[in-house]
């Protein structure tokens, strides 16, 4: 296989994950999307036990709005893809865990597939056709 059909590939990683990623935090920060805003997510973070709720909902939309974009855009790539495991690693702990595996339960399915991605990615490097490449 090519290299460029390789570098093509993780470009449409990269691009759907982050993008995905600039939703849920433009939810958070934002209300978009169907969204609940800063407010609404830090009383939830409040209600499961994330204090200071707002502080913490600030951080994790921030974590997932420019880690999101730093991902789609292959800049930083291994820290935008700790920031995005990050966020879904507390998802798991805080939310999804207790659950069990699978998603039709409110499982971690889609938060593991989700850091195995991101954490992929930064490990491998975000291909060519990434930020990263023209300035590193």
């Amino acid at each position: 296989m090519s290299s460029k059909v390789v570098d093509i590939g993780i470009l449409i990683i990269r691009l759907v994950i982050g993008i995905l990623f600039i939703g849920h935090g433009s939810q958070k920060l934002f209300g978009w999307f169907g969204g609940n805003g800063l407010t609404g997510t830090g009383g939830w973070f409040d209600s499961i036990g994330i204090k200071p709720g707002v502080t913490m909902a600030l951080l994790a939309g921030l974590a997932e709005f420019v880690g999101g974009i730093m991902f789609a855009i292959g800049l930083l790539t291994p820290l935008s893809g700790i920031l995005i495991a990050g966020t879904m690693i507390v998802s798991v702990v805080k939310v999804h865990g207790a659950n069990g595996l699978w998603a039709q339960a409110n499982g971690y399915e889609y938060n593991l597939t989700l850091i195995a991605v991101s954490v992929g990615i930064a490990l491998i490097g975000p291909g060519q056709y990434a930020l990263d490449s023209l300035f590193f």
